[in-house]
């Protein structure tokens, strides 16, 4: 059974008018109005000597939040000018995936099998859940239909936390969802790992990294189905999707799958692979203006210490 911790001082501040819903995106390629201004925007962000970056999350003022899986430090990215800061010290347990929500930075706590919500703006983590005892990887979240959901890399299941609508997170309600159907656990190796949604808000989508197949998963059930793409997305980390447009990092392979998807997110194709010279082990993806940031986790480099974030022109 899941046990929820809270700090209810100011937990409306992560809830958006109308439920918990992530920032809109536009379509994959739009062009916003400054966009001829990107071409100023530093192509490298360096984080701090050892921080050790997997997950990302941006807002529209150009701020990236980047989270440490060596002690779960919460740092704040200003991608115009490349500086930066600590918002949020850790308590020495990894930051994994991270979605952003007004001031909610939902935070998925990799091995320790729970999540938290810091408020971006005080540095204060305001709610924590406990969803498992069990050996777990809690991955990656995703903002859909009014409630986060994470993944679990170690165990076939997903996470939801739903606050109650008027009353904040201090009653919400967490549930684990087990994985069905085409779903096949591999032991003792990364299994579920980045979700988002399908293109027409039904479902959603979670890749398999050891296998490399994506799923289209039934919110409601949990039955998962292979989505058709004709193309081995080995390694797959985190998504982002824009449109029927989805990214796809493929960490170990230091490149992202660019997928065209059918609106109903079962089947889609392979477009093209976005490479860098500076990708060095890549674990997910954001979004600022016309632009792409990935952290570098260097997985295969163990005595790194210099860290950063890469900027790509889609």
């Amino acid at each position: 059974m899941s046990i929820l911790r809270l700090s209810t001082r100011g937990l409306t501040a992560v809830l958006l008018v109308g439920g918990l819903v992530a920032a809109p995106t536009g379509p994959a390629g739009a062009k916003p109005a400054d966009a001829g201004r990107v071409r100023h925007l530093p192509n490298r962000i360096h984080l701090p000597d050892g921080f050790q970056p997997e997950g990302i999350a941006t807002n529209k003022l150009g701020t990236a939040y980047l989270g440490s899986l060596a002690d779960g430090d919460i740092y704040a990215a200003n991608l115009r000018t490349g500086g930066g800061h600590r918002i949020s010290q850790g308590n020495g347990t990894p930051a994994v995936g991270m979605k952003l929500a007004g001031r909610g930075l939902w935070v998925a706590g990799g091995p320790d099998g729970d999540a938290k919500v810091v408020n971006v703006r005080t540095g204060k983590v305001t709610a924590h859940y406990d969803f498992t005892d069990s050996t777990s990887f809690v991955n990656d979240v995703v903002l859909y239909r009014g409630s986060a959901w994470f993944t679990d890399s170690q165990r076939p299941v997903l996470y939801r936390v739903t606050p109650r609508r008027g009353q904040g997170l201090s009653s919400a309600r967490v549930r684990t969802l087990r994985l069905r159907g085409a779903w096949r656990q591999v032991p003792m190796q990364f299994n579920a790992n980045g979700i988002s949604t399908t293109p027409d808000g039904r479902a959603l989508l979670v890749v398999q990294s050891v296998t490399g197949k994506l799923f289209r998963v039934s919110p409601g059930t949990g039955r998962a189905a292979r989505v058709r793409l004709g193309y081995q997305l080995t390694n797959g980390d985190g998504l982002l999707r824009e449109g029927r447009t989805l990214f796809v990092v493929q960490n170990q392979d230091n490149k992202v799958a660019v997928l065209r998807l059918r609106k109903s997110g079962r089947s889609g194709h392979f477009v093209r692979a976005l490479r860098r010279p500076s990708f060095d082990v890549p674990t997910t993806i954001a979004r600022y203006r016309s632009s792409l940031y990935l952290p570098n986790a260097r997985f295969t480099t163990p005595t790194a210490t210099k860290y950063w974030v890469t900027r790509v022109r889609p």
